[in-house]
């Protein structure tokens, strides 16, 4: 698989730079082949050429030898889409991501029939041990994996008891289960109302330390000097950075687990697709589980939100969705909101 940098390829000189970003060179018949063939650019072919030496000129390609070129990549988040089977790992390295966040279209027929959740056109399915056990393999030590599960319900109430055996046999070692509160969004179906989904984190092994550990941090400024006593843990953190102190953290997410995180669901015309989850609230999980510059993976992307939030808190993601037409409404969804054309 190559990486593929979301960005603006309305230009013809950022879709070569997007394209051959993990390449060593590219030829210009090359550069000619992806607009016109791949890419279904109207554009002559010298105005291919012009474009890479206006890449060229302005610090985006650098040129090897005559018709031979090379991209200078950037320093940035980067995001790479797969059309295909999300349960499909195999092309992913063992212990390579660093966060697992992902939603999968779970088959309760009876739950969705009259819900909130439109899966006419997907492929649904329920989660196998084979599943779980693949998360564990790609997902790297003391990594957070989290799943959106639906609220138990009379249909479900086995299903979800099944997913954390499977996660716990898998290795997974059970964290913490927080609600979503969908602002003031309910869903009048079912016995009762709902107005919640929710997030369940697993870690691999132990979790990381991601939690500022206050107390040894003032201890070590103190040491040097630094009285910095009833400040807060970022104020004492960049205090350190500034000293060029080490700074120490504890097992666990960056903060303390709210007792709920609630984020209005975006409104139906705006939706991608009826699932699709909050920009917002995907920042705010990111904020928790990860740090900038790691590797996400979302294995059913569905709207691609997830793509959005991690460009937005710098990271990296791998999102994944198997149905044509959404990978295709994602992808535009993506470019939508990073980049104004």
């Amino acid at each position: 698989m190559k990486w593929r940098k979301i960005e603006d390829c309305s230009s013809i000189t950022n879709l070569l730079a997007n394209y051959f970003a993990e390449d060593d060179s590219f030829s210009l018949k090359e550069a000619e082949d992806v607009a016109l063939n791949i890419f279904h650019k109207k554009v002559k072919l010298p105005s291919i050429r012009a474009r890479i030496y206006e890449g060229i000129s302005n610090g985006k390609f650098e040129k090897l030898s005559r018709g031979l070129y090379k991209v200078i990549t950037e320093d940035g988040s980067r995001c790479l889409l797969v059309e295909g089977d999300g349960r499909d790992l195999s092309r992913i390295q063992s212990n390579s991501i660093d966060a697992i966040i992902t939603d999968h279209p779970y088959d309760l027929k009876k739950q969705l029939k009259g819900g909130n959740r439109d899966f006419a056109s997907y492929s649904l399915f329920q989660y196998e041990q084979s599943d779980f056990d693949e998360k564990f393999r790609v997902l790297k030590e003391g990594g957070f994996l989290v799943e959106f599960i639906p609220e138990e319900s009379e249909v479900n109430f086995e299903y979800l008891y099944k997913i954390k055996q499977f996660a716990l046999k898998s290795g997974f070692k059970y964290y913490s289960k927080v609600p979503w509160i969908k602002g003031k969004f309910v869903a009048n179906t079912g016995r009762k109302s709902k107005n919640t989904e929710d997030m369940i984190f697993f870690t691999k092994g132990e979790p990381r330390k991601l939690k500022l550990d206050t107390k040894k941090n003032l201890a070590t400024l103190l040491s040097h000097g630094i009285n910095a006593k009833g400040k807060p843990s970022e104020e004492i953190k960049n205090i350190l950075i500034a000293n060029n102190l080490e700074i120490s953290y504890m097992k666990g997410c960056s903060g303390m687990l709210p007792t709920e995180f609630n984020f209005q669901p975006e409104s139906k015309k705006d939706k991608v697709m009826e699932a699709a989850k909050p920009i917002e609230l995907l920042e705010t999980l990111l904020d928790y589980i990860s740090l900038p510059g790691e590797l996400i993976l979302d294995q059913f992307g569905g709207s691609g939100n997830i793509a959005v939030a991690c460009m937005n808190k710098k990271r990296n993601c791998i999102v994944i969705e198997q149905d044509d037409e959404m990978y295709n409404k994602m992808r535009n969804n993506i470019l939508s909101h990073v980049y104004t054309f």
